[in-house]
């Protein structure tokens, strides 16, 4: 099963994978479908939104006769994905009560016994 990634996540996603590095569209797609169904239609937006939003910046390098796009993150770009780490973990804990609800202890509870 699959669950679609919104916006911010695929914005945080995005910022993540370039925190390891600078990445040009075609490595970075393969990156995040190695986790996520994406495709490059869908990444493309994101990279363009994000860089507009000053998260990244970008520059050319030639790679056999051709120039590649590199993507890089920005310091504004690292504030926004700290930012959205602390959310996913919040936002994480509280799908987890309610997908991982615990177990009654033994004994305690109201099972309908007399």
């Amino acid at each position: 099963m699959t669950f679609p990634l919104g916006a911010p996540l695929l914005d945080a996603c995005v910022l993540g994978v370039l925190t390891q590095g600078d990445a040009y569209g075609y490595s970075l797609t393969q990156r995040m479908k190695e986790v996520v169904d994406l495709s490059e239609s869908t990444l493309y937006p994101v990279l363009r939104r994000l860089q507009q939003g000053g998260c990244l910046s970008v520059y050319d390098q030639p790679y056999q006769g051709r120039n590649r796009r590199y993507y890089a993150i920005t310091p504004v770009g690292r504030t926004l994905l700290s930012g959205y780490q602390e959310a996913w973990s919040a936002y994480r804990r509280q799908i987890e009560t309610l997908l991982f609800p615990e177990e009654p202890e033994e004994g305690g509870g109201d099972h309908g016994e007399s």
